[in-house]
Formats: C-alpha cells, structure tokens, sequence
C-alpha cells in the first residue's frame, strides 16, 4: 500500500483537519478538544486505540471531490489519509502543542472563520428564496428589459471618402451584398455579405447601434457612420422584439443573485445598528511636497573678471527630449467590427453577481 499523504490534502484540506475536534493524548480535560465517541461497528480503521469514523471518510470523499473537481482517490489511500492525520493528531497531543501560543491563535481564527460560515448558512436557511422573489425579479430584470434584435449587413472601409462612394453606387441601384464582398475590409475573405445575423444593440459599438435603430427595415445609412473600426454603412434587414429565456433556464442563476441581496441588506442593518470606531487611517497620506530649491545667491558687481573667471562656468540645463510621438493605435480586426460584444447586464448596485443575459434565439 502507498503510505504517502495525499498531496491535496496536505496543501490544504489536511492541515485545516488538524484544527478539527480530536481526542486523544496526554492533556487535561480543559485543553484537549472534545469529539463524538465512535464505536467499532462505526469505523473504519483504529489507530491506537482511537477509531476513525466511516462519517469521517465520507467527508474527506465529499472533500476532495469539492477540491478536485469531482476527481477520486482509492479508498484505501483515504483510510490511509486519515490514518495518517490521527497519528499527527495524537503526537501533538502528546507533545502539548495544543497549548502553544501558535495553535491557540489559529484555533481562534479557525473558530472565527467557521462561526462566519455558520452564520451565513443559517441566514439562508432561515430566509430562503422563494419563487415568488425569483419570478418578481425574472419580470422585473430580464422581461421588463428585454428589447429588439436587428437584422442587418455594413460594408466596412478604411476612409470615409470610400464609404460616400459606395453609397453613391446603391443610390445606382447597386447590389450591397455584391458591394460587401467587393469592398468591406471583413467580407473580402468570408464572402459572406456583409451578413451580421441578428444581434441586439447592446452587443455592438454605440455609433453603429443607434445608426442601425433609426433606420428603416430594407434601408441603408445615407451617410458613412464612423467607429473605431473604420467607416460604416450599414443596411437594416429586419427587427424583431428579442425573446427572453424561459424561467427555469435562469432561475438557478436569479437564486444565488437574490440570496446575496437578502444577506446584503442584513449586513447593512446590522452595521447601521453596530458601534463601531474605525481606529486606522483608510486613506494612505500624500507625501509632502519637496521645498522649492533657493534661487541662486547673486554676487556683488564690484568682483573683478578674475573672480569671474575663476567661478566655474555655469552648467545650462540640457534642452528637453522631444517627447515621442504617440504610438499608432493598434488596429482591431477587421473581421469584429460593430459585431464585438459590449454587454453591459443589469444588476441592483452593490451587487457581484449580475443578472443573467436575455439568451438569444
């Protein structure tokens, strides 16, 4: 059998066990940590005549599974495991390490972080979500906002004098997805029109969404519209009013969503009703600034040329470095112009977690 410690858990989980209830050892009812009585019947392996619990491997399973993105040990490296953490157990009983100043204060922060845990956990159990919150905030945040997809195709170009003159060929009548393939700097290789497919405005750069929105279905900008990608014109295929996603494909999202919100607030009551002194500076302290240098001491006009010449010459100053030019923009590809997704999700203020996107269809 390999005796070796699981490396996974000794980074972490192994030495957060060490903090765990254990008895055992040489040390006084008072200093040594209290834990439930396993029974033969129960364990799975007995290590001096302490037995470990199966509740014990089961946990270390549920352990590494949560750790190791579902992967899996042997059972009998686990047992092993757990073995092993009982002998260092028992050999810092032994040694009276669980009075040391060292494991004293980590018990303490041990104790401090699990009682936060704890606290979280039964705020949400004792104030769970409930799908009439989930179904208010669905209409409210993803329905109420929902908005319009648009159909429509652009020829993309470098100079906005190349832009009026394809203009003036569709005033002639001419083909724009033809024009597309011909001229914009994105359809010369994909061939494919000009075609954006459906999007909705938020996915694409203002200039080119607001351009697209006051057009008219089977209608072409006038006049070239400009972006950081180069000149625009843009042809509206279609509009349609944008579907959103059913109800129970966000709703495991809107739950975590709503549980912070629910713990935010509590929070802030609870700091509204708290005393509490903030004894450290927040800010950091800007550093003075340096004293201005004295102006040179003038010598009398009397001194004689001597005296001049034998004062080092003054040193000039050296005449500044031209700055460098500013760098040329780095140009974005040709092939994600206006198409570049620029979703912004609602979300309430003071929220990490943002409400889902409206899925397109």
């Amino acid at each position: 059998m390999n005796k070796k410690i699981i490396p996974l858990l000794v980074a972490g989980a192994g030495l957060v066990a060490g903090c765990q209830p254990q008895s055992g050892g040489s040390t006084d009812a008072s200093s040594a940590p209290v834990t439930a009585i396993v029974k033969k019947e129960d364990a799975v392996a007995s290590v001096n005549g302490k037995y470990i619990g199966k509740e014990q491997l089961e946990n270390l399973e549920k352990e590494i599974a949560a750790r190791a993105h579902g992967a899996t040990f042997p059972k009998e490296k686990l047992v092993e495991e757990l073995i092993q953490r009982e002998l260092l157990v028992q050999d810092a009983l032994q040694k009276q390490l669980d009075k040391s100043p060292e494991y004293l204060e980590q018990l303490e922060e041990a104790k401090k972080s699990i009682l936060t845990q704890t606290s979280l956990k039964n705020f949400f159990k004792t104030n769970p979500v409930t799908d009439a919150e989930i179904k208010a905030e669905y209409d409210s945040k993803i329905v109420a906002e929902t908005g319009t997809e648009y159909k429509a195709r652009h020829i993309l170009v470098k100079t906005e004098e190349e832009a009026k003159k394809i203009i003036a060929e569709l005033d002639k009548g001419g083909d724009f997805a033809k024009l597309a393939n011909k001229y914009s700097i994105d359809a010369k290789e994909s061939q494919n029109g000009g075609d954006l497919g459906w999007f909705v405005a938020d996915q694409m750069v203002k200039p080119f969404s607001e351009a697209v929105a006051k057009l008219e279905k089977g209608k072409y900008t006038k006049a070239p519209v400009q972006t950081q990608f180069g000149w625009h014109v843009i042809l509206r295929e279609d509009s349609r009013a944008q579907t959103p996603p059913p109800l129970e494909a966000v709703k495991d999202q809107l739950t975590p969503y709503l549980q912070r919100q629910k713990f935010q607030k509590m929070i802030e009551g609870m700091r509204q009703q708290a005393k509490v002194e903030i004894l450290v500076p927040l800010t950091e302290e800007k550093p003075k600034a340096e004293a201005t240098a004295p102006a040179p001491e003038q010598k009398p006009a009397a001194e004689g040329a001597a005296a001049k010449e034998a004062a080092p010459a003054e040193e000039k100053a050296p005449a500044a470095e031209a700055a460098p030019a500013p760098a040329e923009p780095v140009k974005e590809e040709a092939a994600k112009p206006a198409a570049e997704p620029a979703k912004e999700e609602a979300k309430p203020a003071g929220s990490v977690v943002p409400a889902p996107a409206p899925e397109k269809k």
